[in-house]
């Protein structure tokens, strides 16, 4: 009778005579096999995403192409429960039509998103009457004529018949959002009356103006509309007939059907108003506000942490970064506590350019300046480096907000449009200089431009991969990058050193607060009074923050969790590699495979870590 250990070597020693009678053939035969069905995988996954794509005007428009230029997405309720239904179907498709230990890694990757994909889609649709449908962040009513302005490309006759197609049908669409808005006021699922009330003052300002009113002043989309067709007639595309034709079509659509939507926009915000909290709790204030609270955090931190574990972690790390901000304190012989250090750099008129044209365009130069000084440096910490340019631009008068913070909106894969880093400066007393590096390299370069733009032009994987969006990577990412750059060398002013750790602690801060809102029944004025006592962040910064956490419930925590993940899987593979660790190859690795959940990064660190050391 065999001993265990006996048993063992005997079978260890049959697996490996198995595999040395493996000739060489076989072995190719084997691998072909395998790339033909990764190949076939990458194909399968192309053409759903494509599918999907088709669905959705908008994404395409974003993309750069002008498939159904002059459709806008269904956003009814039904539209997306089919979507999540199509989603599920797809995902039976790929189990039943592909062996998933016969894929290689990359098509085994690529397999795992799109599973993981639809798990998201389904618990979007389960809890999307609960998500708020207008608020002052993220709702379709600013986003449309944003998108029409800044991404609608108009080259044709036919591509401003499009963008009039589209003014038309957005009756449409705002009929549908306020259906479902209906009924979530029903269910007295309503934002705070802050947002309501931003809401309507957005509505307001873009019918303020020609062709709504008299006078001299016209609406945003009035001007962008005569400016693209007055462009067509510059360059001879269009004559003058069907200009003045494209131009009459264009008042007749916004008077006739855009005016009309934001109207209906507005009366509902007037009837909804009373109704809304003035001084509201988070998501814990709704039936099952705590459950939709811990979805959120899931899908914005894609890890399982809950809300107390945040919060603690949120805690620990504002304590840490004070104790930074008192080394630079110190560092710059300020004689004072770190109360009165934040108080000196918040009114201290050094720190502010002048609230006025010339100061806002200082600004903006400014950050161009420190985008362009790292972009240099890039080659020596990254291999892959992005084609897209980037713009750094203020964002447009209808939806310009003081004191809310900075945003990046992506260019398009074939470098066509590039990449838009946008700037709130309605209020130059809400932009102190001291955080406008970090916030550069944030949004621009090695963040949000350069990561989102390597992505898209990623070769040899699926195309729904090059454009994936996970908020804790995506995020995380960015974050780091504020931390990378001083390893570059930036940040040579020690109060922009200061800023960088006051960017830090304000995403340290996000965690505390978001949590403290949404689970543990804090208000508006106790998350504000925790983030003045914690940071030099400006007054009305600080309130546009909170309002935003308040109808975003969780997204804000996944910068500081994917920061952090991001640098214990750097220090990880450090550690485990010691002088074969590269960091030119990490950052490769990190950004070479498109955005992912923090647990399917950690996978492929850990098998980046086993393969440089089986290679050493």
């Amino acid at each position: 009778m065999l001993t265990k250990t006996k048993h063992s070597f005997l079978l260890l020693i049959i697996l490996i005579a198995a595999i040395s009678c493996q000739g060489p053939s076989e072995k190719k035969e084997d691998t072909a096999k395998k790339d033909d069905l990764s190949k076939e995988l990458t194909i399968w996954l192309d053409e759903k995403y494509e599918e999907s794509l088709q669905k959705s005007p908008l994404t395409l428009t974003t993309l750069g192409r002008k498939d159904h230029y002059g459709q806008l997405d269904d956003v009814s309720m039904k539209a997306l429960e089919e979507e999540a239904n199509w989603m599920q179907q797809t995902v039976e498709e790929l189990q039943t039509k592909f062996d998933y230990e016969q894929l290689d890694k990359q098509a085994q990757l690529s397999y795992d998103l799109w599973v993981y994909k639809n798990e998201v889609k389904q618990k979007e649709v389960k809890w999307k009457p609960m998500e708020y449908v207008f608020d002052q962040m993220t709702s379709v009513h600013t986003r449309l004529p944003t998108l029409l302005i800044n991404f609608h490309k108009v080259d044709s006759l036919s591509d401003m018949k499009a963008y009039i197609s589209r003014v038309e049908k957005i009756e449409i669409a705002m009929d549908q959002l306020l259906t479902r808005a209906r009924l979530q006021a029903e269910k007295e699922i309503l934002p705070p009356r802050f947002a309501l009330e931003l809401v309507q003052k957005e509505a307001k300002a873009l019918i303020d103006g020609q062709p709504f009113t008299e006078g001299e002043k016209s609406t945003a989309i009035f001007k962008d509309m005569n400016k693209k067709i007055d462009a067509l007639l510059e360059d001879e595309s269009i004559t003058k007939e069907e200009g003045d034709m494209l131009k009459k079509s264009s008042k007749e659509a916004l008077v006739n059907a855009f005016g009309p939507a934001y109207q209906k926009l507005i009366a509902w915000t007037e009837k909804e108003i009373p109704n809304a909290k003035e001084k509201p709790t988070g998501l814990s204030r709704h039936e099952n506000g705590d459950a939709y609270y811990n979805y959120r955090l899931s899908t914005s931190t894609t890890t399982e942490l809950t809300a107390d574990e945040i919060h603690s972690i949120g805690l620990s790390e504002v304590k840490r970064i004070q104790n930074e901000m008192i080394a630079i304190k110190e560092e710059i012989g300020f004689d004072g506590d770190l109360q009165a250090f934040f108080k000196f750099v918040n009114e201290d008129s050094q720190f502010y350019f002048p609230n006025t044209d010339e100061g806002r365009q200082a600004y903006l130069d400014e950050a161009t300046k420190f985008i362009d000084e790292i972009t240099e440096k890039l080659p020596d910490y990254f291999g892959i480096l992005p084609k897209a340019s980037l713009e750094v631009k203020r964002v447009e008068a209808f939806r310009e907000q003081d004191g809310a913070p900075q945003h990046y909106m992506q260019g398009t894969p074939d470098g066509s449009r590039p990449g838009t880093y946008y700037v709130h400066l309605s209020d130059m007393t809400s932009m102190p200089k001291t955080t406008l590096e970090g916030v550069a390299y944030h949004e621009g370069n090695p963040g949000h431009h350069m990561q989102i733009s390597i992505a898209q032009e990623l070769e040899g994987i699926p195309k729904f991969r090059t454009q994936g969006f996970y908020n804790a990577y995506i995020e995380g990412w960015a974050l780091y990058s504020e931390k990378l750059a001083k390893e570059m060398g930036q940040y040579k002013n020690p109060y922009y050193d200061y800023g960088r750790l006051v960017n830090e602690i304000w995403r340290a801060i996000r965690l505390v607060v978001d949590t403290g809102l949404h689970s543990k029944g804090w208000t508006e004025a106790d998350a504000i009074k925790y983030f003045t006592e914690n940071s030099s962040i400006s007054a009305n910064a600080i309130i546009a923050e909170v309002r935003r956490y308040m109808v975003m419930p969780g997204q804000a925590t996944g910068y500081k969790i994917g920061m952090i993940k991001i640098f214990e899987l750097r220090a990880k593979a450090k550690q485990e590699l010691g002088d074969q660790f590269d960091i030119k190859n990490f950052h490769d690795l990190v950004l070479g495979s498109g955005a992912l959940p923090l647990n399917l990064l950690e996978q492929e660190v850990d098998a980046w870590i086993v393969k440089n050391k089986e290679a050493a």
